[in-house]
This record gives structure tokens, C-alpha cells and sequence, in this order.
């Protein structure tokens, strides 16, 4: 059994009651994304308030967070209102499809770690289902509602499978998205990119495209890794 906690630098996560636990996935995206100049931000399935602390930490900015599942917002409420940032920091209890019919406020910026396990077995814990699975959201209506909630000049950001990066592309043009930023995720030097970072935008512009490795040979951190990660990961340069 996993620790009901994760201790960071500046926060610890409490993820008791929380189906998916603190991951690479979440800390990735969550040191990645840019924050300058964001006043509003929002997570959408923020599970144990990961994302959420970590963008709070990293701006000045307002940091909503929304999340479907009871357990895992009983930890995210308790994660926030530990933290240092509590004052910046509002967890929704709902459901994003109908939050973004209901909100008329728009954000900087959105970031989701999202359920895409599509194709998966699904898992026998309906609130681990719901997280790994779109069974609660689609790809497309995450897409649709952040169009739907975002600033003329806002931005999506969004970890996803390697994989899946083409048809989550494509899917995101075809509803007036430009990509503007990608990382392909490689966990280990010579082996295959499992995961990608993408970032689009409202507004045309030029991609910037690059690759991030964790693991260099001999099982060592690589830089860019250290210097995403380092003021949050405890131990990053072991």
C-alpha cells in the first residue's frame, strides 16, 4: 500500500481517499506550463489539489480547481487549506460540462491531466474508473469547454500518452485550437517517448517542439528534469 501522503518542498499532499495518487504525469505538467502573466487558472479534475498547489506556488495568480469525485476533493480541500496559498486557492466539487455551461468568468489558462484511458479495462473502484477513464469527460468536451472558458489570448496545457498526441492535435484544431507548445516525454535515454506536454493556444502561432528525458544512463536525472523539478521534488538530484 502507497503512502496517504507526498511531501514536497513547500507543500505536502494528503491522498488518503484519493482513487490516483501523486504521479510523474501530474508533476510534469505542473512545473511545465506557463504561468507568467496568468491571473485566473484553472484544473480541471484536479484529484488531491497537485497541479492546482504546484501553479500556486509558481504565480501570483487565482487557482481554481474542480474536481467530480467526493473523496478526492475531500483531500484536495484539506491540501489547500493547509497550504500557504490557501488564499488563492477555490476547489469546485462538480462537474466540468456543466461548470463551463454555468461560468461566466474566462481564465488565463487551463490545465487538465486527463482521464485517457479510453480504450482500457476499465478498473472494478468506480472512483479510480472515473479518474483513469472519460467516462465523466471526454477529450472533446474538455476541449470544447476550455474554448468555451478561456481569455482571447488563454491557453490549454494538458499532459497525454504519447500515442494519443496526433488524434488530441488534430481534434483540438478542428475546434479552433493552435498548438503552440510540445514536449515529448522520453523516461529513459534510448527508450521510446511515453508521454507528451502540449500547450495550444486561441490565437495562430509557431509551435515550439522539443524533448524533455528523465533519466540520463546510469539512471540519472537529466538536467532539464533537475531544473523543471527541483523546487519541488525533495530528492531530484539523487
Amino acid at each position: 500500500m502507497g503512502n496517504t501522503w507526498f511531501q514536497f518542498k513547500q507543500f505536502r499532499v494528503e491522498q488518503q481517499r484519493s482513487a490516483l495518487k501523486v504521479g510523474t504525469d501530474g508533476v510534469l505538467l505542473g512545473t511545465w506550463c506557463d504561468v507568467s502573466g496568468m491571473k485566473r487558472i484553472l484544473d480541471v479534475g484536479t484529484g488531491t489539489g497537485l497541479i492546482a498547489l504546484m501553479l500556486a506556488q509558481r504565480s501570483d495568480a487565482e487557482v481554481s480547481a474542480i474536481e467530480i469525485d467526493e473523496n478526492a476533493c475531500a483531500d484536495a480541500s484539506f491540501n489547500f487549506e493547509k497550504s500557504q496559498w490557501s488564499g488563492r486557492l477555490k476547489l469546485l466539487h462538480g462537474d466540468f460540462n456543466q461548470f463551463q455551461d454555468s461560468q461566466s468568468q474566462l481564465f488565463d489558462l487551463i490545465v487538465c491531466n486527463p482521464p485517457f484511458f479510453k480504450n482500457s479495462l476499465k478498473s472494478a473502484d468506480p472512483a479510480a474508473s472515473v479518474a483513469r477513464h472519460d467516462v465523466s469527460l471526454s477529450l472533446l468536451q474538455l476541449i470544447r469547454g476550455s474554448w468555451r472558458l478561456l481569455h482571447e489570448h488563454g491557453k490549454m496545457a494538458v499532459i497525454l500518452p504519447f500515442e494519443a498526441t496526433i488524434d488530441f492535435r488534430e481534434t483540438a484544431r478542428l475546434e479552433g485550437f493552435y498548438l503552440s507548445r510540445q514536449t515529448k516525454v522520453i523516461p529513459k535515454t534510448g527508450k521510446p517517448a511515453k508521454r507528451a506536454l502540449l500547450e495550444f493556444s486561441r490565437l495562430a502561432v509557431y509551435p515550439a517542439v522539443d524533448e524533455l528525458v528523465i533519466l540520463e544512463e546510469k539512471d540519472k536525472y537529466s538536467e532539464r528534469f533537475i531544473a523543471l523539478t527541483q523546487g519541488f521534488y525533495l530528492n531530484v538530484h539523487q
